[in-house]
């Protein structure tokens, strides 16, 4: 099971710019909103992309969607630790807690 970050660590670590964080939602939801510096990456295309994007094994890594009921961010998370990462750590209350906590947003409208 993936290990989760809390609102207030993953806020530290996007000041700190310590994280890479994704973003696994997607489409129109990244497009309308999503946590500052997000990468866009849903679970289909993880393989094909996350040596790319991701290509140190070993970086901080987190993953999100839209709330604890979203299993997106999970399937990605697990994903990627059996393709060899190995500080891959969920969000799992995810943008919608973020914006609710009054916390910004990045959009690419």
């Amino acid at each position: 099971m993936t290990a989760l970050i809390t609102r207030d660590e993953l806020k530290q670590a996007i000041a700190e710019g310590t994280v890479t964080v994704l973003d696994t939602l997607g489409g129109e939801y990244y497009a309308k909103q999503h946590l500052p510096g997000a990468v866009e990456l849903v679970r289909a295309d993880v393989d094909d992309r996350a040596p790319e994007l991701l290509p140190d094994l070993g970086a901080a890594i987190v993953t999100y969607c839209s709330n604890p009921a979203c299993p997106n961010s999970g399937q990605v998370a697990d994903r990627l630790t059996a393709l060899g990462y190995t500080n891959v750590r969920k969000y799992r209350e995810g943008i919608q807690d973020w914006v609710e906590a009054g916390l910004p947003t990045e959009s690419d409208a």
